[in-house]
């Protein structure tokens, strides 16, 4: 089998050093915006941050979709401006719905500053169909014991979003999602169905194959709609699987800012620098201005 018989796309990372830690980012890229909802795809670390150190996402506003945060290793306490504190730990995950708007800080720990923070997993957002862009913002933690698990002895996929092998994760979707974590150790291997309008699969760390390719680390494969294959490691690896339904309206991103209307992320835009987005409880002292030109901007 060719490489074009699986894939339609593979997007090579950019990656940001953000001292102490690195982020690989593949969603958006010029080659394509949007994985079914998924518009945004971040690796952060793996990392080991040095004692007295942590990650300090100021607070910064987001509207018109859904964050997602899972964890490989490590925790970040999340606060938002609609009272919610929450801490992740891996396996588990957080969505927050930014809707009409919302504003969130993502900080380590003292308990994890005191040891030395491990940092690894990965973020994404999902854009939000049009009859939810303006919702109101909503937040939702799902334990790591809440997510089904599907384990083969030598694999095991947990379900983070949507239904993948006969077991459905409890997490809200606002369009049709899918999202798993795919554990596989030496000689292991799972079935890739096709049971979503678009897919993609990334190797987030150790060794992967699909049919006989080779995976490379930290790089987006956009499968091919309709096909099944198999995902194989020879030494052990961890693969993510996303994906769920197309959209049929294009999506815009600047900044944090994702819309299916440019005129409504230049009023957000406004609003931020106005201060008109809402305040987080206990974390009111600082926020992240505005850029001038920002790191994630969606193509054209």
């Amino acid at each position: 089998m060719m490489t074009d018989d699986l894939f339609t796309q593979t997007i090579l990372p950019t990656t940001h050093d953000l001292g102490g830690f690195k982020v690989h980012r593949t969603l958006p890229s010029r080659p394509r915006t949007m994985v079914g909802p998924f518009i945004f795809f971040d690796q952060m670390g793996p990392a080991h941050l040095e004692v007295g150190t942590g990650i300090d996402v100021r607070p910064h506003p987001h509207i018109n979709l859904a964050t997602v945060t899972y964890l490989f290793a490590g925790a970040i306490d999340h606060r938002d401006s609609i009272g919610t504190f929450a801490t992740i730990e891996p396996g588990a995950v957080n969505l927050m719905t930014a809707g009409n708007g919302i504003v969130h800080s993502e900080r380590s720990p003292q308990s994890q500053r005191d040891a030395g923070p491990d940092l690894s997993g990965i973020q994404t957002w999902l854009a939000l169909p049009e009859r939810f862009e303006e919702m109101d913002p909503a937040f939702e933690h799902v334990a790591a014991a809440d997510l089904p698990v599907v384990d083969s002895g030598n694999a095991r996929a947990r379900v983070i979003m949507g239904s993948l092998w006969g077991a459905s994760a409890p997490t809200t979707t606002y369009a049709g999602t899918i999202y798993a974590d795919i554990e596989l150790a030496a000689g292991a291997s799972v079935p890739i169905d096709a049971d979503a309008d678009e897919r993609a699969i990334y190797l987030a760390m150790g060794q992967a194959s699909l049919d006989g390719w080779e995976l490379e680390p930290q790089t987006l494969y956009v499968l091919r709609p309709g096909i099944t294959a198999t995902l194989r490691s020879a030494s052990g690896g961890r693969v993510m699987l996303c994906g769920g339904e197309a959209f049929t309206t294009p999506r815009h991103v600047w900044w944090n800012f994702v819309s299916s209307d440019r005129d409504r992320i230049n009023q957000a835009k406004e609003d931020w620098k106005a201060g008109l987005f809402p305040k987080v409880p206990g974390d009111d002292k600082e926020f992240i201005p505005i850029p001038e030109v920002p790191k994630t901007v969606s193509y054209p």
